[in-house]
């Protein structure tokens, strides 16, 4: 399988491809998936100088790491305040200190490797309601109690500067922030790891683990013998590979569209200062501009990850709301990709033997939080699970109604938010 036909794999920079596993290997870590998590962990694992191997199904970011929206966004799917509810006062400071890190070992990877993935600086988040300002609010205080000095509360003239909307009644700019290229990213960080020795193999789905000393990883023709084993293909992991992993997560899928390339003056007049856009709905919509002067808009969720018959028909109404000024414009390219959802919104990090690990379900956070989660396992693999643990110790639950009900189920709780969202309650 190649990358979808998506604005991203059409724009993506040169590179040579990885080769199929066609035998019997050994490395000191295996790693299941070369998306985000996978990448990030195998870097820092050869940059710690272990010998790793990432078995990849299809190619480099061919899942959510190489379609989503792009966006870098700091936290994660619930925020630090219900973090503490849920979990107590420790673990919210634990994970509170380090809900800003994955942008910031991204944009360090970005200049250590010189990678060309089209980085800006500047996120907003989006209020269309007195009550969603009122959590951007209380967003911006608890975010400075962890050390992020760069934010900025937007009234509504200040988004209005920002976005040219009339929809918004203010917004928060958090210049920890920004956007990307994803596929260029995961390309340029596959590079890097090549640079220190470790290895990539493509279209190398793997069909069976076998666990022990050594764990044995089977591909249709060849297998890996390793001391440690990591799952990291989250939505995109065959959910009869590991059925643990599978019963307390949900592939989702979402929709992106990216327009024909506008003037650059015209481009401006939407987004001024180039920054990305959220909005704060349950059901959010996002959306920027590529480098080449292109809006790039997603939004909804598919639960269960069907693939929508109609993709412009989901997303035209959505972007003309926000920019009704823009008019019949062209679609160029639109496809859909999936994320892996948890029941708590919070990401699952674990071992499922003494020396196998899992990372996944960042929920809709997951540029940012997969980039944390391989620092993590390197820090776990070299001795020092602290941090990595404070994950583990969350439950990690598993969605009512089963394999049959679990996506009407979320449906229609989605649907609930959806209607307060309209409501402004």
């Amino acid at each position: 399988m190649n990358h979808v036909e998506s604005y991203y794999a059409a724009t993506a920079n040169p590179h040579d491809a990885w080769p199929a596993l066609q035998e019997s290997i050994q490395c000191d870590v295996c790693i299941i998936g070369a998306g985000f998590t996978g990448l990030s962990s195998a870097l820092f694992l050869t940059e710690a100088g272990y010998d790793v191997v990432v078995l990849e199904a299809a190619r480099v970011g061919f899942g959510a790491s190489g379609r989503n929206g792009g966006q870098v966004v700091n936290s994660y799917s619930r925020d630090i305040d219900v973090i503490q509810q849920r979990y107590g006062t420790d673990v919210a400071r634990m994970l509170g200190s380090m809900m800003f890190e994955g942008a910031d070992i991204i944009r360090d990877r970005i200049d250590r490797y010189a990678i060309a993935c089209d980085y800006r600086p500047g996120g907003i988040f989006a209020a269309l309601n007195a009550r969603q300002m009122g959590h951007l609010r209380r967003q911006k205080a608890l975010w400075q109690s962890y050390g992020n000095t760069q934010l900025t509360l937007l009234d509504e003239a200040g988004i209005q500067r920002e976005v040219a909307t009339g929809r918004y009644v203010g917004g928060l700019l958090d210049e920890r922030g920004g956007h990307l290229h994803p596929l260029n990213l995961a390309l340029g960080e596959a590079e890097a790891i090549r640079r220190h020795g470790g290895r990539i193999y493509e279209h190398s789905a793997v069909s069976a683990v076998i666990y022990g000393t050594p764990n044995v990883v089977k591909t249709a023709q060849g297998e890996v013998r390793a001391q440690y084993v990591i799952f990291a293909g989250n939505a995109y992991l065959a959910p009869q590979l590991e059925p643990r992993l599978a019963a307390k997560s949900m592939p989702c899928g979402s929709q992106v569209i990216t327009t024909e390339p506008l003037s650059a003056d015209a481009a401006l007049s939407l987004l001024p200062n180039n920054r990305c856009v959220e909005d704060c709905n349950y059901l959010l919509d996002y959306f920027r501009l590529t480098a080449d002067n292109r809006l790039l808009y997603g939004g909804g969720v598919i639960y269960g990850a069907r693939d929508p018959a109609d993709i412009d028909a989901l997303v035209r109404p959505k972007l003309r709301k926000t920019f009704p000024q823009i008019g019949n414009i062209r679609f160029n390219h639109h496809w859909s990709g999936n994320f892996l959802l948890t029941l708590s919104r919070m990401p699952q990090f674990g071992r499922l033997e003494n020396n196998v690990y899992y990372m996944q379900g960042d929920s809709g956070h997951g540029v940012t939080c997969t980039h944390l989660a391989g620092k993590l396992i390197a820090e776990t693999l070299r001795g020092d699970a602290e941090r990595f643990d404070v994950f583990a110790s969350l439950p990690h639950l598993p969605f009512p109604g089963g394999r049959r009900f679990k996506v009407p189920l979320t449906a229609m709780g989605a649907a609930w938010y959806a209607l307060r969202d309209r409501l402004g309650v």
